[in-house]
């Protein structure tokens, strides 16, 4: 994900979180704002439940993978909090919950991941 794509501040968690409807799948839970900028943009936060910081942030490079792979609309701002669920899981167990969780929530254009059979 490139830097303008990422939301940092507490500030802006905690507006978005406050102030949205959540959506839960069963790996994440998701807020989403509508807005008028012309980029969407995400913020993740993996929690200690997850594990220790070698984990979360594995968990996160792979979160972050996954969301690079789609075309998005640009007119949102997206948080995604990760459930104590996702221990355990593998890679494209993760991928197919959060990509179904934003093709529900209408926000992805189309996805780059190729289906191999």
């Amino acid at each position: 994900m490139k830097k303008e794509n990422i939301i940092k501040k507490s500030e802006e968690f905690e507006h978005i979180i406050k102030n949205n409807k959540s959506y839960r799948s069963k790996f994440f839970y998701i807020y989403i704002q509508k807005t008028n900028q012309e980029t969407y943009r995400f913020g993740l936060s993996v929690g200690k439940k997850i594990g220790n910081a070698v984990t979360r942030n594995k968990t996160k490079r792979r979160i972050k993978e996954i969301l690079s792979k789609n075309d998005y609309q640009k007119i949102f701002d997206c948080i995604i909090i990760v459930r104590r669920e996702i221990k355990g899981s593998n890679f494209s167990e993760i991928k197919e919950d959060l990509n179904n969780a934003l093709k529900r929530l209408l926000i992805i254009k189309e996805s780059k991941w190729k289906i191999i059979k």
